[in-house]
């Protein structure tokens, strides 16, 4: 998407080195780092330079792949899978795929795996641009028929950041977002702020503004308010980890935002890739949740012109609680958007929609 009208994605292969926009310091900074060492890419996964289930899939690839340019045994891949899983274990994306790139790469010998491996991150890429544009287009339709009806501005609520920031381009939530925008469909977009790293006012924000949709920040409860006085026409948001009978985990906020729009007669989607679909976990109780350093809690990043500047918001010795997502049950959740197209947040659905090679159901 664009940076100051200026096409960028969020993770390249550029001359041999892989190439990652630095979200940390965004929006105040735009700074494109390199990923040298593994300890490089495992840092930024961990320290959310990269974010977003999707992206933190494909630079979980990179990484494995730029492993295996260093050694290609069994051993090492095994070894160094090990290492990227324990950088951030909620989002499915991340040990999908990496099992998907040892899996392919392990059906060739030592010395062709890294050219393979690097060919294979490549096309997990790839594949993960051309199936944010297709969510995008099937959420588009959605947007398309609510707005034939009422032929007024469509106002969405969104949590959290599912934009291309948090794919390698396009994004999730925002997919559809930015493809109506495009066809002229006339959008506000109410940003929840989300605390405490605050990636919808920092990150989503900045999103919306470089492609010019008009948006809105909001404090994380006022969401319930604007639902209550009509001012929200549907919410979209994105997800770390949907099961296969359709619980969906996301960013910590959203099963208030899910409960609120079931209470108002909301409609409430989901948008991911199917490769966020976790096959092996049946019910949202069974997904694991991250708990994060209090330190984001108690500490407040003040963005200055190019830098940011950190200060205590807590007094010391506060006791704090910090779990960076919840699960929204699949009863709040009025459809799911995916690259295949739409399903009901249910089992057999989706169960469907990942066989149905790209037919919406």
């Amino acid at each position: 998407m664009k940076v100051k009208d200026k096409k960028f994605s969020s993770i390249w292969l550029e001359k041999g080195k892989i190439k990652i926009i630095d979200q940390t310091k965004l929006p105040f900074k735009f700074k494109i780092e390199s990923l040298n060492s593994l300890n490089d890419f495992c840092l930024a996964i961990k320290n959310m330079k990269v974010r977003g289930a999707p992206l933190i899939g494909v630079t979980a690839a990179y990484a494995l792949a730029f492993e295996i340019q260093r050694n290609s045994s069994n051993e090492n891949i095994r070894s160094v899978i090990k290492k990227i899983l324990k950088t951030r274990p909620t989002a499915v994306n991340l040990r999908w795929a990496l099992e998907t790139l040892k899996n392919e790469v392990m059906q060739f010998n030592l010395s062709k795996r890294p050219k393979k491996a690097m060919q294979i991150a490549e096309k997990i890429r790839q594949e993960d641009i051309n199936n944010c544009k297709k969510i995008g287009e099937f959420g588009y339709k959605i947007l398309r028929e609510i707005y034939k009806k009422s032929r007024k501005r469509i106002n969405i609520l969104t949590h959290c950041n599912a934009g291309w920031l948090a794919t390698v381009d396009w994004g999730t939530a925002l997919s559809p977002i930015f493809y109506a925008n495009k066809k002229g469909i006339p959008l506000h977009i109410w940003v929840d702020e989300t605390r405490p790293r605050n990636q919808g006012a920092l990150l989503t924000a900045w999103e919306l503004k470089n492609e010019k949709i008009p948006y809105t920040v909001i404090v994380d409860n006022a969401g319930g308010h604007l639902m209550q006085n009509g001012d929200v026409d549907l919410c979209l948001v994105g997800s770390d980890r949907t099961t296969i009978n359709g619980d969906v985990c996301n960013k910590i906020g959203t099963y208030l935002k899910a409960i609120s729009a079931y209470e108002n007669k909301i409609p409430f989607y989901v948008a991911l890739p199917t490769s966020t679909i976790d096959r092996k976990i049946k019910n949202g109780k069974d997904i694991p949740i991250e708990t994060r350093s209090g330190k984001e809690l108690s500490k407040m990043l003040f963005g200055k012109s190019k830098s940011f500047e950190e200060g205590e918001i807590y007094f010391k010795g506060t006791n704090t609680l910090n779990p960076a997502f919840d699960v929204t049950p699949s009863k709040f959740i009025s459809k799911i958007i995916t690259e295949n197209g739409i399903c009901e947040a249910k089992r057999n659905s989706i169960k469907k929609i990942l066989i149905n090679n790209g037919k919406s159901i």
